[in-house]
């Protein structure tokens, strides 16, 4: 399952995602946690310190040895300059499976030992002074982009992505990349007003879209987001000491988390186990080829000399169970 939490900043979507991240972890569930925010604070949120979290390698810079193995034998990419991040798997490509995630992304994973359970994670890095005015945040999530489009994983097997904050996040294709999409918002016109933006993103893509009211204190707070949400809206978390301590540097152990904030993190996990049988791996496919036909044509082919149409495998659907050619994009 692959989940994405999105929201302004300061909603409290990095809580919500390590909340969720730490519900899994206790049930025993297998997760992969990414941060992929431009502030990359999720790994503290963890229960790393500030230090350990600095010195997780950063995935955006592990960009061309990761490309250099996921194209494997694929007959259509002649060299791991010739991808972009959108490059879609064929056959010959190498796949990831959950517990084989391949050398570069293990070279990169931190297990946190968490006292609720074990944690795989994985950080972009940060957004240098070294990049200000010659690169993209957006170049550094290519890794996380690549490798959610080359992972076959399981009904039970977990990855959470902490996006980056706002509409920014459809910056690329990458928002598309996920079975369900939480957005966290706050009962005000700023917070809702993010969900109105992803909901008519979403809605052309058929990206599933659930918000998690955040910050709600009171039954006014929830009637006038459920008037603005509509049925979008999922479940909201109050105010919640335990939430506080963690923002304040001063994390509790999650086994005095409140019944309030269980009841929450028990109707995301639902919620996203439900998604399952929605998936369409074709259709998943689709859109990995409609994204990556348009960044082909409006930056990629000059950038690498190639027709980067030419990588695309029609017969091939990663994760499929039928052998369905994925229709091409008009």
């Amino acid at each position: 399952m692959k989940i994405a939490f999105v929201g302004k900043g300061g909603s409290g979507k990095t809580t919500l995602s390590a909340l969720f991240v730490r519900h899994l972890a206790a049930r025993g569930v297998p997760v992969i946690a990414v941060d992929a925010d431009i502030n990359q604070h999720l790994g503290p949120a963890l229960g790393l310190s500030d230090e350990e979290a600095a010195g997780v390698p950063a995935l955006g810079d592990r960009l061309p040895e990761l490309k250099d193995h996921l194209r494997g034998d694929n007959p259509r990419i002649p060299s791991a300059a010739a991808m972009i991040k959108t490059t879609p798997p064929g056959s010959g490509s190498r796949l990831l499976r959950h517990d084989d995630l391949g050398p570069v992304l293990d070279s990169c994973t931190r297990v946190i030992e968490a006292e609720s359970g074990s944690i795989r994670f994985l950080a972009t890095g940060a957004f240098t002074d070294e990049d200000l005015g010659v690169a993209c945040y957006h170049s550094k999530t290519g890794a996380v982009e690549l490798m959610l489009n080359h992972l076959v994983d399981g009904r039970d097997e977990y990855v959470v992505v902490d996006m980056t904050a706002g509409s920014d996040s459809f910056a690329s294709g990458m928002f598309t990349r996920f079975d369900l999409t939480f957005l966290v918002s706050e009962p005000t016109r700023r917070g809702v007003s993010v969900h109105r933006q992803y909901r008519d993103y979403a809605r052309d893509f058929d990206v599933e879209l659930r918000v998690v009211g955040n910050k709600v204190r009171d039954p006014e707070d929830l009637a006038w987001l459920r008037e603005e949400i509509g049925e979008d809206l999922l479940t909201a978390l109050g105010h919640s000491d335990w939430v506080r301590a963690l923002e304040r540097g001063r994390p509790r152990p999650f086994r005095v988390l409140g019944e309030d904030e269980r009841a929450v993190l028990r109707t995301l996990h639902a919620a996203a186990d439900a998604s399952w049988e929605r998936r369409d791996p074709v259709r998943w496919t689709r859109q990995m080829i409609h994204f990556h036909l348009r960044n082909a044509e409006s930056w990629g082919n000059e950038r690498t000399g190639t027709d980067l149409a030419a990588q695309v495998d029609p017969d091939f659907v990663p994760g499929a169970t039928d052998t369905r050619a994925v229709p091409q994009p008009a």
